[in-house]
């Protein structure tokens, strides 16, 4: 599972997707987490399975729906108090009950690759 975190200009984002893949790896979940900008998403969506969008970018929200539509890449819109959130679990399982709702059968194999996405 490949996380892209967005924000506006990629320090938040940075701190949110370090938690997210420290609090990954402590679940023993397979899964990547990177920051991005909202700027380089056009480059980053490729490689993103879950897209995390800072609070501050809700207008933009609509926009990065539709850009991941087409490759059926889920969005999640963070809280606003995703920054209190220090060890990354809170966020983390925001990814896992979304990523359960549009692909329940990625959780149950702890999160391994799709081969079709690879």
């Amino acid at each position: 599972m490949r996380i892209l975190v967005v924000c506006g200009a990629g320090a938040s984002s940075t701190f949110v997707a370090q938690r997210v893949r420290r609090a990954a790896q402590d679940a023993g979940l397979p899964w990547t987490a990177v920051a991005g900008t909202e700027q380089s998403l056009p480059i980053d969506l490729d490689a993103a399975d879950v897209i995390l969008v800072g609070p501050h970018l809700l207008d933009a929200l609509p926009h990065i729906e539709q850009a991941a539509a087409p490759r059926r890449t889920t969005v999640v819109l963070l809280p606003d108090d995703v920054f209190a959130d220090l060890d990354g679990s809170r966020t983390l399982e925001l990814v896992r009950r979304a990523v359960a709702v549009t692909s329940p059968e990625t959780l149950t194999d702890a999160g391994a690759e799709d081969p079709a996405r690879t």
